[in-house]
Formats: C-alpha cells, sequence, structure tokens
C-alpha cells in the first residue's frame, strides 16, 4: 500500500508540473501535441478527441513533458500557424514556461492547506510529543505517533525540564520504565524496557525507542491556516537556497537523489504515517518548483532567461544560439539523471 501511494506521489509531483505548462498553454491558443507522464515511447496512449492531445505513459520516470507545436528545437515551424509556439506573443511564451514551477507551488499551497485545516499548524509544546516511534524497540505496539508521554514512573515530565526524558531512561540503566501517555484525549500506561545501544564514542547507552518532537498540531481557524498554507512555500525555499548555497560553499555535501531514491523516501514518510507522507508531497512540489525556475539551459529558468531577454529588448535572442545552449543542456542533464540513477542503485 505504502509502495503504490509512493509511486503515486511521484505521478503527482510530474503531472501537476505539466498540467501547468498545458493548461497555460491551450489557453493562450498553443497546439500540444503530446502530454507524457516519462520518457521514451508511450506505453498507454490515449488521444483526445476534443484537442487531439495525446496522453501517455512512458517507461523512464526521470520526469515527464508536454510537447507544444513549435517548442521542439528541431521542428520546422510554418511562420502562419498561429498554433506554433514561437509564433505567439513573447509575454504568452513566458507565462507557460512558468506555469510549470508555479503550479507545483501552487500545489505545495493547497496541500498546506488541506493538512493545516485537517491536522492542524505544528506549534511550540512543552509536552514530549512522540513524533515517530523506532523499529526493533520495545515501544512498537506500545507507543505510536502523536502520543504525549506525561509521566515517567509517575513523576511529571516537561520538555526542556531536568531530569529529562533522555536522563530518566539512562538512569534506569536498561530497567523497565512505566510512563503515563495521553491518547486520543485519554490517558493510558505502558511500560516499556530501554534497548542497550552504543553511543559516537562507543560508550553503553540504553534508549526508549522514540523519537520526539518539539511541537505538536495545533488546530487553528481557517484563516490562520491559510496564511500558513501561503508562508509555506516561501520558508522552503529559503531554507533550500540557503542549504543550495552550503553545498556551494563547501559547509554541506550534496546528497542526490533520481526517481528511485524518490520512491523509497516517499515509502519511508507513508510507513510513518500518512501525513509524513503529505509532508514529504508539500516538501518535494516546492523543490521541484524552484529546482525548474533555476537558469540552467534545458530547464524551465533557461528558456525564461531567454524570453526575458526578449521581453526587456522587444528582439528575440539568436536562435543558434539559444538551440546550441538548449541542446548541450539536454545532453548535460540526460547525463546528470543517469549518473543519479546508477547513484540510486549503488552502482557508483
Amino acid at each position: 500500500m505504502t509502495l503504490a501511494l509512493s509511486i503515486l506521489a511521484l505521478g503527482f509531483l510530474i503531472i501537476v508540473h505539466e498540467a501547468g505548462h498545458y493548461f497555460v498553454a491551450r489557453w493562450c491558443g498553443m497546439r500540444v501535441e503530446r502530454f507524457s507522464i516519462g520518457f521514451g515511447p508511450g506505453l498507454l496512449k490515449h488521444r483526445s478527441k476534443r484537442s487531439g492531445t495525446v496522453f501517455q505513459i512512458a517507461p523512464i520516470p526521470f520526469g515527464g513533458f508536454v510537447e507544444i507545436r513549435g517548442m521542439n528545437i528541431a521542428e520546422e515551424v510554418e511562420p502562419d500557424d498561429a498554433q506554433a509556439y514561437p509564433n505567439r506573443p513573447a509575454w504568452q511564451r513566458f507565462v507557460t514556461i512558468f506555469a510549470g514551477p508555479a503550479t507545483n507551488y501552487l500545489a505545495a499551497v493547497v496541500l498546506a492547506l488541506l493538512l493545516y485545516n485537517c491536522h492542524g499548524v505544528d506549534k511550540p509544546t512543552p509536552r514530549i510529543h512522540v513524533a515517530q516511534v523506532l523499529a526493533d524497540s520495545d515501544a512498537v505496539g506500545k507507543l505510536k505517533e502523536n502520543d504525549y508521554i506525561l509521566k515517567v514512573d509517575d513523576q511529571p515530565l516537561i520538555a526542556d525540564q531536568e531530569p529529562s526524558l533522555v536522563t530518566r531512561v539512562a538512569d534506569k540503566k536498561g530497567k523497565p520504565l512505566k510512563l503515563t501517555i495521553r491518547r486520543d484525549g485519554k490517558e493510558l500506561e505502558v511500560t516499556i524496557t530501554p534497548r542497550p545501544s552504543k553511543d559516537e564514542k562507543g560508550n553503553q547507552v540504553y534508549r526508549l525507542g522514540v523519537a520526539y518532537s518539539p511541537v505538536e498540531p495545533t488546530d487553528v481557524g481557517v484563516l490562520e491556516a491559510t496564511r500558513h498554507a501561503i508562508e509555506y512555500p516561501v520558508r522552503q525555499t529559503r531554507m533550500i537556497l540557503a542549504g543550495l548555497y552550503d553545498i556551494i560553499t563547501g559547509v554541506e555535501k550534496p546528497d542526490p537523489g533520481g526517481p528511485v531514491r524518490i520512491v523509497e523516501e516517499f515509502q519511508k514518510a507513508f510507513d510513518e504515517g500518512f501525513v509524513r507522507g503529505i509532508r514529504l508531497l508539500m516538501l518535494l512540489s516546492v523543490y521541484l518548483g524552484l529546482f525548474n525556475l533555476l537558469p540552467l539551459p534545458a530547464l524551465d529558468g533557461g528558456r525564461l532567461v531567454f524570453l526575458g531577454y526578449e521581453l526587456v529588448t522587444r528582439r528575440r535572442a539568436n536562435q543558434k544560439i539559444e538551440t546550441m545552449v538548449h541542446m548541450v543542456g539536454i545532453m548535460l542533464l540526460g547525463i546528470v539523471m543517469i549518473l543519479v540513477t546508477l547513484n540510486d542503485f549503488k552502482i557508483i
């Protein structure tokens, strides 16, 4: 079930992005020849009688594409073909390209709005909020995500106050602890035996087997949920750009991942809970939108650079130069995707 959800989540990211290009291109009067999920020959195809667009699923899951008439680098276009991409006004070509990343950002806002209204907004809490129960621990089946640990051996427990949960687990030296928890508004008692482990220095330690969070989901009104949802992609964009800067400057090491890695991460998230899966989907929607806005050849951002030049100067960039730049970009992007996929399979 979680594998199916993971594949659907990856498909959602691709479909949302390409749907942005598709609907805006149609709105601008362009002919869309093909809407593909994946690359390569179509395995499943359907031609729309109304628009003539071929919708297909292809075998190479590196993403997808919308084939607009006249947008192919090597395609010849009749100068009087009003439905061809090159013959439309510059602002229409600009918004058509921009629509893909923009739709990813919009999807992140919509998902956040649904999550915040149904699940609540995370806010700081003085209580120990269980965020994850780790496998192979005695806590499995006894504690659940979103439980609150109120007491340890009948002594109240408050986050950031000593003795902390870590201290109390260590003091028991592997002996069972009685935890008073709140679950779904009811107080329960469970007994958990910490498991022995080694810290970074090789010393003997004991772990309860849970990861807890300093925040908890809090019910808010529709207006506050909307505000948080609109702010979400802005906050995440700043964090992603800060992380990218750290990678460029050598502070952090890059951790690339392709379709296989994405599905694996989705599966881990959905295994931990549906909410975690939706949070990852929100985050990757922002990642995909931002990545495509980078001013690199073959990406939407690279095309927007040339279109921006045309809008400012009111004359088109040299067609041969633009074609060459995009061709080189496509080749480099293909090589990168192959290397990333090989890395996913641990081949390199």
